[in-house]
């Protein structure tokens, strides 16, 4: 179909640090230390893109020589971890900011959302927006006025269309925004995650309406998101960014088992809170890991498939009922399943206690869980939002749609299997 969007050697430099102190006394206090080889009194942040490493240069290159082609209809995510480039990519691509060195190549008129109210101007009303947006794309006054009604019923805020939006909600704007860019007659359609600001509903209407966009009408839809049910719902390629250059790059099955793979390694293993007390109470756990069935740590699982959580404590005292105890609550905080242990008489030692589930169907989406530890019924150890971890929707398995939506409701289902034997030397 051609390509409408084109890529050459794309790179973003940033000057990180103060580019001046404020002050003559400062900037001469700099001066000097350079001069007499010292290192700058005023740290700068590290040359490479990679927020866990700090550079010796006041450099950063947020992207570095991406090449990649885009065609025309097609429905691409963007995906990596914070930092790695997404959001600057689009912002190039928008025509927000330059690139430092290479170029982009784009045929058609942009429509793009990249952050709340971006292109809005708070003292304008509504109305007056959606024609300002439309005039700014190249749009003709009877081309807006065409599509005017559709905008207004999708985005739901016919009652506040002629109010100054410096006084919507972030809520509103997001749907008026998204609104705007969806129904204006744009060959590519930019959209930075702000879904996240609209409710369940509104995000669900608007993924039906980059799909629909991009399917039916023939636009060409770029989509950075975490959600990575969401970018399978809508994408059929992906363009994984690390570390500001492209990791990987192609359809989106099998690109995004990388991306997990990648994510598992930034945040697998979790250190629990110790209590003040910690020596000399009866026991206490510090760090929960998050595995597979084969040991290896992982942060987010594919829906359907085995897992299990791996809890490090320690006995300090010989406890007689001993019992641990593990809750996962979903993202609006309910509890949909607890699991404990039998009462056991525990030694003295290093012990590990591995939660099993090989069965089970959560729901997409992010959960948290809550660690218990007591003796004889009487809590020692009680920690909330211990750590946390991401079902996704990538899995082969056919799952039954009754099953997830009363997951999403809090329904108590069998409780996980439980090991418990001795272990390493974990203590802090």
């Amino acid at each position: 179909m051609g390509a409408v969007i084109k890529a050459e050697n794309l790179s973003k430099a940033y000057q990180l640090g103060e580019i001046g102190t404020g002050t003559i006394s400062r900037d001469l206090e700099r001066f000097w230390a350079r001069v007499t080889g010292k290192e700058d009194p005023f740290l700068k942040i590290g040359e490479v893109n990679d927020r866990a490493v700090k550079g010796k240069g006041d450099i950063v290159w947020s992207l570095k020589d991406l090449n990649f082609e885009i065609e025309r209809g097609d429905a691409v995510g963007i995906i990596g971890s914070n930092g790695a480039g997404k959001s600057t990519l689009l912002k190039i691509l928008s025509r927000v900011t330059a690139p430092t060195t290479g170029s982009v190549k784009l045929k058609g008129r942009i429509a793009s959302l990249l952050e709340v109210g971006t292109g809005f101007h708070p003292e304008l009303s509504g109305k007056e927006n959606i024609y300002l947006n439309g005039a700014i794309l190249g749009m003709r006054k009877a081309e807006i006025k065409r599509k005017f009604d559709e905008i207004v019923d999708f985005s739901g805020v016919e009652r506040y269309i002629d109010t100054p939006v410096k006084r919507y909600s972030s809520g509103m704007y997001v749907r008026l925004a998204f609104a705007v860019a969806a129904h204006l007659e744009s060959e590519i359609m930019i959209v930075d995650e702000v879904l996240a600001v609209g409710d369940a509903e509104f995000q669900k209407k608007c993924l039906g309406k980059m799909g629909d966009v991009a399917e039916n009408d023939g636009r060409t839809v770029l989509f950075v998101s975490h959600n990575m049910a969401a970018i399978q719902k809508i994408c059929r390629n992906v363009i994984f960014m690390n570390k500001g250059m492209i990791g990987a790059m192609g359809d989106m099955a099998l690109i995004l088992p990388k991306y997990l793979q990648s994510t598992s390694a930034q945040k697998a293993s979790f250190a629990i809170p110790l209590p003040d007390n910690y020596e000399r109470i009866l026991c206490y756990a510090n760090k929960l890991q998050i595995e597979d069935t084969d040991g290896n740590s992982i942060q987010e699982i594919p829906t359907g498939k085995a897992w299990q959580i791996r809890v490090f404590f320690k006995i300090n005292t010989r406890a007689a009922h001993f019992i641990i105890a593990l809750g996962i609550n979903n993202m609006v905080d309910v509890n949909i399943r607890t699991s404990w242990s039998k009462p056991k008489d525990m030694a003295e030692g290093n012990y590990e206690a591995i939660f099993k589930e090989d069965n089970l169907i959560f729901a997409p989406g992010t959960y948290s869980l809550i660690l218990g530890l007591s003796n004889h019924e009487r809590a020692i150890q009680y920690v909330e939002n211990v750590a946390s971890f991401t079902i996704s929707d990538i899995s082969e398995a056919t799952l039954d749609d009754t099953i997830i939506k009363r997951n999403n409701v809090g329904l108590i289902l069998n409780p996980m299997q439980i090991d418990i034997f001795p272990g390493t030397d974990n203590a802090h």
